[in-house]
């Protein structure tokens, strides 16, 4: 079987270094690298310029997004990758050396398989984030997601999704599926490998997780209003819509407005209802209130605009 990386990247070219010389460092080499790059990227081109003339042993491809965005990048991507498989990673990611390999043998002993993830090794602050989390990649009746794949340990298992900076898809699993377009963000448009790996599992295929398929991930400056570290209220309603959407359109009748419930009473810290305000109120009171507001505006936009009738995700839209 044939295997293509899809690489999206913005304005990070030191981080793109690294994630290429990750890849030519495989032990099983993939046929074909993409580099998704914006036009008006000028340093990335710089660096691009270098790596093509670089003793790759694999086909470098670059191919332009057309518009700015994290969904276009990918879809762009989906399109022009012509492997079997398909293995998405971040710019600000570097595959272990046998990352290549465990993911072509997962395949290759599962035809059922559609999808598989693994550990992103966080660095972070000049220290990796470690950890031991069984729970990974759940979604609980209360509609709260578990991601945790940075910290998973333990055997590969069934999960519900993935993360983006370490996921790869059999094209038999999404010849007629592509990231969702409804989703908002200047950027990132936050969320969407959740909508697109829960996809493939409500159409019959496994989805797996693998701490054992590794990448270390140095996450890096976002460049717009969803910023790691300073998230503006309209990136903050931006991310709480499509998540709302998400779950609106994914979970059952009746668990979508257990859902519903939870999230506007207690919530979380990223996404707070009425509990979680009034804890953030001790870090002053106008910011919790700013982002309970910032967060209820989304979650109520998404709820118009799901279809309440259908308990799929016509997210991950079909050509």
């Amino acid at each position: 079987m044939t295997l293509s990386v899809v690489v999206p990247t913005y304005r990070r070219p030191a981080d793109l270094k690294r994630c290429l010389a990750a890849l030519r460092a495989q032990t099983r080499m993939p046929d074909e690298v993409l580099v998704i790059a914006r036009p008006e990227d000028d340093a990335t081109a710089r660096r691009l310029a270098i790596e093509l003339k670089s003793a790759n042993r694999f086909a470098l491809r670059v191919i332009d997004t057309g518009a700015g965005g994290q969904v276009v990048a990918l879809n762009r991507g989906l399109d022009a990758a012509e492997g079997d498989i398909i293995a998405i990673t971040d710019d600000d990611a570097a595959p272990h050396p046998d990352w290549i390999e465990r993911i072509a043998r997962a395949f290759d002993e599962d035809e059922r398989l559609g999808a598989i993830g693994g550990r992103d090794w966080v660095h972070e602050k000049g220290r990796v984030l470690d950890g031991s989390r069984l729970e990974v990649g759940v979604v609980r009746r209360s509609g709260r997601v578990v991601g945790n794949h940075h910290l998973g340990v333990g055997p590969a298992r069934d999960v519900r999704m993935l993360k983006g900076a370490n996921m790869s898809y059999r094209r038999a699993a999404i010849s007629t599926l592509r990231f969702d377009t409804r989703l908002r963000g200047a950027g990132a448009q936050v969320h969407n490998d959740m909508a697109f790996s829960m996809s493939v599992r409500r159409a019959g295929w496994r989805v797996l997780y693998d701490p054992l398929v590794a990448v270390d991930h140095f996450p890096a400056e976002r460049f717009d209003d969803d910023r790691r570290d300073a998230q503006t209220p309209g990136a903050l309603t931006d991310a709480a819509y499509n998540f709302h959407l998400i779950l609106n359109e994914a979970l059952e009748p009746f668990d979508r407005e257990i859902a519903w419930l939870w999230y506007a009473l207690i919530g979380t810290r990223v996404y707070p209802g009425v509990l979680h305000t009034l804890i953030a109120v001790r870090g002053g009171w106008q910011r919790a209130w700013d982002r309970w507001r910032a967060v209820r505006k989304g979650a109520l936009q998404a709820r118009r605009t799901s279809d309440p009738s259908t308990p799929t995700i016509p997210a991950a839209r079909t050509l």
